[in-house]
Formats: C-alpha cells, structure tokens, sequence
C-alpha cells in the first residue's frame, strides 16, 4: 500500500481504503465533531465507529460538516452486545443510521460474539443476528458486513449462511498477532481490521519498536501502523490531537524491510487489552 487511498477489496468486490480512524473513546460532543472533521481534512476516507462508543451523533456531524461527499467515505459501525438478536438487529441498525444522519452504511459488524460462557443458544442468537444483517444488507442499506473480536469457533456457523462475513475486526498489535485466527481468516477470504493497533499507547515505548523508529527515520506509532498494513491488516488508529492524526496517515513513504518485520513480528506478549470474547462480561 503506497497511498491512503489505497483499499482492500472485499469478497463481494466493495473496496475498503487502507487506514481507518478510529472513534473508540472519543469523547461525544465538538471534540467528536472536530477530530472526525480534521481526520478527513487530512485524507483519510475510513471512519470506524460504534454505538457503544456513544458518540454516533457527532461522528455523523462531523462527516457532513467536512464537505467530503459522503460516496467518497468508508464508514463502519457495529451492533452492542444488547441488541443482538434478529428483531433487536433491525432497530439498532435503524437507530445508528438515523444517528449517523445517513442513508446507508458501508460495514456494519457484530461487536462481540455471544459465547458458550453467557449464552446456552449463543450459536443460534448469533445466526439471528447475522439474517438480519443479511437481509439489511441485501436490502442495500449496508455494503458489507462483517463481525468483530470473532475467534474461529465463532465464525464456522456463519461461513455456512447465504452471505460469508467480509470482514473480522481484532485486537493485533506486536506482541498480539493471533496467528491461527488470522491465518483461518485469510485463507476463507475474511478481510482483517486492527483495533487498538498501538496496544492502547502501550507499545509507543517499548524498546524494539523505539529502536525502528531511529533506524527508518519515523515514529513509534508510524511504525507499529505500517508493521500493521505490510501484515495485510487495515490499521485503525485513533487520536483526537490533531497533530497525531495526521502523523498516524503519513505511513506511506517507505516500507519495513523483511527482517525487520520478522524482529517485531517475534515480540512477546505486550500491551494485550486481555479481553477474550468468551470470557468477557458485557
């Protein structure tokens, strides 16, 4: 990937750009207004929100106040935990689209598996929740749709439905690379997006990862971001500092050397969030 206009196609042809921003934490009102605004100012035209992150009504603010034309921009959300389920679906899916102010959606994704440690029917709660995405998304009223924080027990049930995920949301970061899932994802054509990329500011100054940034001319965080992408992975970084949000788009003007990657690829376990989908509790 050269640009920030560069994409992944996704399986049914629907292309994806490169580098998302992330408003995960990013405080509701103008700061959310202002941070999606500039993130667009700058070039990026991948914006990954949620409903749990309250703050869809500023995100969807700050889309239209950037003049950017909404056919131009990538814009993701995902269904809360609570409104899983086929009919619950179909109103949150409602809800986010009317707090976002658009017409449609281009990824919408299911944020968190229902588990055999929560749910007796969690394989079947989350098929209903998959047909209703199917059929919003056959409706056209979303793109492409996908799951999040999804391990590859949770997937085979719905690789056996009329429409396949296109996409998997993970925690991957150096230190947190889920060899076996990404592996399983890629060869079953599942597009992968990295959430906390920069393990939650953890990894900014960990050794190996300062010493690259010396050696290629850049920044911790440029560096843990390419790392991401050579990976094959769509990065999605976060900051609400103007100054960072541009720093995190520059990861385009040069390119992390085989051994290298091999050096940060072979990092032990770090800045992990420790949050595994069968055992969380919301």
């Amino acid at each position: 990937m050269r640009s920030i206009t560069d994409t992944f196609t996704l399986r049914n042809g629907y292309k994806m750009p490169c580098l998302g921003y992330g408003t995960w934490q990013t405080p509701d009102g103008q700061v959310a207004v202002d941070s999606v605004k500039e993130a667009l100012r700058v070039g990026y035209r991948h914006i990954d929100g949620a409903a749990a992150y309250h703050n869809e009504e500023c995100v969807g603010r700050g889309i239209k106040e950037s003049g950017v034309a909404r056919e131009d921009i990538f814009i993701t959300s995902k269904l809360w935990n609570d409104e899983r389920g086929y009919d619950t679906t179909l109103r949150a899916f409602d809800k986010t689209l009317a707090d976002l102010g658009l017409e449609y959606l281009d990824l919408y994704l299911i944020h968190w598996p229902a588990s055999s440690s929560r749910f007796d029917n969690w394989e079947q709660l989350n098929l209903d929740t998959w047909r209703a995405m199917t059929e919003l998304y056959k409706a056209g009223r979303i793109r492409a749709i996908g799951v999040s924080n999804f391990h590859e027990h949770h997937l085979r049930a719905l690789m056996e439905t009329e429409v396949l995920p296109m996409v998997n949301q993970i925690e991957f970061h150096p230190g947190q690379m889920s060899a076996e899932l990404v592996s399983y994802c890629k060869a079953n054509d599942i597009i992968l997006q990295a959430w906390s990329p920069l393990g939650q500011g953890s990894l900014i100054g960990h050794e190996t990862i300062t010493a690259m940034a010396e050696k290629y001319g850049k920044t911790p965080a440029q560096m843990i971001l390419r790392w991401v992408l050579q990976n094959g992975v769509v990065p999605l970084s976060k900051s609400i500092t103007p100054s960072r949000i541009t720093e995190n788009a520059q990861i385009f003007d040069f390119e992390i050397s085989e051994d290298d990657m091999a050096v940060i690829s072979a990092m032990p376990y770090v800045g992990g969030s420790g949050q595994h989908p069968d055992e969380v509790k919301f």
